[in-house]
């Protein structure tokens, strides 16, 4: 479960996020949505870590694994299928850990972490992780003759599909995706909607592509008026609550103003007169009172 508690943020002197409280529950899958420069990027730099929050807490499981799209992507000469499988981490260290103790002179407690090791990589599913990286760039679009071609040899929107490969090799229980569809065409954004709907954990995916959120989440947070607002359903299902809360605004925004244009009228009319000042003190003790709606 994440829970941000009166969470407040600043960036330079601009203010993103003000006394913010939102539940999100494990499993879900949420489309965070808001205009731009609402502080969507920015809520992502919450949860990885980079962004402290100036007031309130944002809280966790501190053992959730957590994966998201690097931004950059160097020039390596490290084949294709092979940086993909780079985001799990955790085989990758298994396998250096393995590779060091292989090299060195044998010994018997060397032996029993040997054994340790190979029953780890078995658990992290070591054995089937060239066949998973194939289906997951196949997905992508990569060519199996592509998949051993030198990252350094691709496109920038190439290198992005690669970022995205290893996202999704990332074993995780929190996945963050900043508009995953930026770089893929139709076909491979099909496919990656089928897998974010059989992906286990939470979910969270900042788009413009309101298809593709229609596809995938069961939740929206909208980011607005520094606000964050949680509704249940997906994009279309949002529009529609949106949509009858302004309409609802809109009339009860229409009816104060008849209320205070009518209060103004009878105070202007009749606070000279001696008879009716009882009356007129009252109405602007109540139009004093009554709170400002703001334009939607």
């Amino acid at each position: 479960m994440i829970r941000f508690q009166q969470v407040s943020l600043m960036r330079g002197i601009k203010p993103l996020l003000d006394n913010v409280d939102v539940t999100l529950n494990p499993g879900d899958k949420i489309g965070l949505i808001g205009a731009n420069g609402a502080g969507k990027s920015s809520l992502f730099g919450l949860l990885r870590g980079e962004l402290h929050a100036d007031l309130g807490e944002i809280d966790f499981p501190s053992k959730w694994r957590m994966a998201y799209v690097a931004q950059e992507t160097p020039a390596l000469d490290r084949p294709a299928i092979e940086y993909a499988i780079d985001g799990d981490v955790t085989l990758r260290r298994l396998e250096e850990e393995l590779a060091f103790l292989e090299s060195e002179p044998e010994s018997t407690s060397n032996g029993i972490l040997i054994g340790e090791l190979y029953s780890a990589l078995a658990d992290a599913d070591a054995y089937t992780v060239r066949s998973r990286a194939e289906q997951l760039l196949t997905g992508l679009g990569f060519s199996l003759a592509q998949m051993d071609q030198p990252v350094a040899s691709f496109s920038g929107g190439w290198r992005m599909r690669l970022n995205l490969a290893q996202a999704l090799m990332c074993p995780s229980d929190l996945l963050l995706l900043d508009e995953p569809t930026n770089h893929l065409d139709l076909d491979a954004i099909i496919w990656l909607e089928d897998w974010l709907k059989r992906y286990a954990g939470t979910l969270i995916i900042i788009s413009h592509d309101r298809d593709f959120l229609d596809g995938v989440v069961n939740v929206i947070v909208h980011i607005d008026e520094r606000k964050l607002k949680r509704y249940s359903g997906n994009y279309s299902s949002f529009e529609r609550q949106r949509s009858a809360q302004l309409e609802l605004a809109a009339g009860t925004l229409e009816k104060q103003m008849r209320q205070r244009a009518h209060l103004e009228s009878f105070i202007n009319r009749f606070k000279a007169q001696a008879s009716k000042a009882r009356q007129a003190q009252s109405r602007m003790k109540a139009l004093a009172k009554m709170e400002e709606l703001a334009p939607l």
